[in-house]
């Protein structure tokens, strides 16, 4: 096994490996493609799955629920409830019907705004619908995704979240890392993304995969390595990392990267640090890390 569990992720109980895999829906190469490359990743280890509606209109659900056939019971699924406004149950439901399955977790997705998370926690609001559709068996966990740390901190703090989804990497706000030993003591589970911010550390790039614009800033500082950004984010320490494991070459990447893992001490953290935001200058608005 490649990837070995490794903690429990916070108070669900589940004995989770350090990366998990997050969206690889890929239309152009097809559904039973995609579920290839992501049953590659379990069968190396990899036991934390991450899906939502709104990644390629439901496809990145369908390949997980066609990739986990035979698996379910090794992976941890977490799923998106993508438009707050909108009834839960629904959402809930075609969700369901997607993956073939119900997921172990569903969390708000993206709630990024202080006036957003209070919506959500408010009496009656879409929050109490979650946690009455899982006591119907919805789901055993909730929580929620965000590009914002005072949300995350709220979320924490709440007592509502078992899971709380949030930038974790060489180019984050430090709010979000400053609250990984909060959630620990809080027993609420941690999930990070954005090791490689959006793609931009390691490639010229806008973010996923689009190109920069053409008569852009000439970017003279050198991308990072997969190697740098994995040990720098891993070094942070979140339960689980969401990589996007969308290619067998970038497996194997993050793959030899966790085999070569030990903590960076802080002068080492601090040059990745430096590095990634020499990296990220000239290449757009950086969402996830919003002035506080």
């Amino acid at each position: 096994m490649l990837v070995a569990p490794r903690r429990t992720l916070g108070r669900t109980g589940f004995l989770a490996t350090a990366v998990g895999a997050g969206d690889l829906a890929d239309p152009s190469i097809g559904l039973e493609a995609c579920a290839s490359t992501l049953r590659r990743a379990i069968d190396a280890g990899v036991n934390v799955v991450d899906t939502a509606p709104a990644y390629e209109d439901g496809l990145s659900e369908r390949i997980v629920g066609r990739a986990l056939r035979g698996l379910r019971e090794r992976v941890f699924v977490i799923d998106k409830i993508d438009h707050p406004h909108r009834p839960v149950s629904e959402q809930l439901a075609g969700s369901i019907a997607r993956l073939g399955f119900a997921p172990d977790a569903f969390v708000f997705h993206s709630i990024s705004t202080r006036d957003a998370w209070a919506a959500l926690v408010s009496p009656g609001g879409a929050f109490d619908r979650l946690d009455e559709q899982r006591g119907r068996g919805a789901c055993r966990f909730v929580g929620v995704s965000t590009h914002n740390p005072a949300v995350a901190r709220e979320a924490i703090d709440s007592g509502r979240c078992d899971v709380v989804l949030m930038p974790v990497g060489p180019f984050v706000d430090l709010g979000y890392v400053e609250l990984l030993p909060r959630a620990a003591h809080l027993g609420v589970g941690t999930i990070g993304f954005k090791a490689f911010g959006a793609g931009r550390l390691v490639a010229l790039t806008e973010g996923y995969g689009r190109p920069l614009p053409e008569g852009g800033p000439v970017l003279a500082a050198p991308r990072l390595s997969v190697e740098a950004c994995l040990h720098a984010t891993l070094t942070l320490d979140a339960d689980v990392q969401l990589l996007g494991l969308s290619t067998v070459a970038e497996q194997d990447a993050a793959f030899a990267a966790l085999a070569t893992f030990s903590p960076l001490d802080a002068a080492a953290l601090e040059a990745v640090r430096k590095a990634a935001a020499a990296a990220m200058e000239g290449t757009g608005s950086v969402w996830w890390n919003p002035s506080r």
